[in-house]
């Protein structure tokens, strides 16, 4: 237990160009700080038993959930419970950071 932050998270790089770090990940809970750069994307996915909730810290980013296209703003946020499809896209000109709150982890559950 103690402080976390990005600068002693584990850090990992996913797709073209995003990066995320660890903040918690226990076997019931994962939170995610994640940084999108412009024009990014991730592939379309469901989970089996995980909700998600998103919420953007700065920038904008697009949640599309079965089929549903919905822009996110800074300090806004939205749930994806188990079995929607979604994806997540950064179609702005800025970079976009946000928070993936995952119960439980949805590392192994695409």
């Amino acid at each position: 237990m103690g402080k976390v932050g990005k600068g002693v998270a584990e850090h990992y790089r996913w797709g073209r160009g995003c990066d995320a770090w660890r903040l918690v990940r226990t076997d019931g809970l994962s939170v995610i700080h994640e940084l999108m750069p412009r024009g990014a994307s991730e592939e379309r996915h469901l989970h089996r038993s995980s909700s998600q909730f998103f919420f953007v810290l700065s920038g904008v980013v697009v949640l599309e959930t079965d089929g549903q296209r919905e822009a996110l703003r800074k300090h806004e946020g939205a749930e994806v419970p188990p079995g929607v499809p979604h994806q997540f896209f950064n179609e702005s000109e800025d970079a976009a950071e946000f928070l993936v709150v995952s119960q439980p982890p949805s590392h192994e559950d695409r």
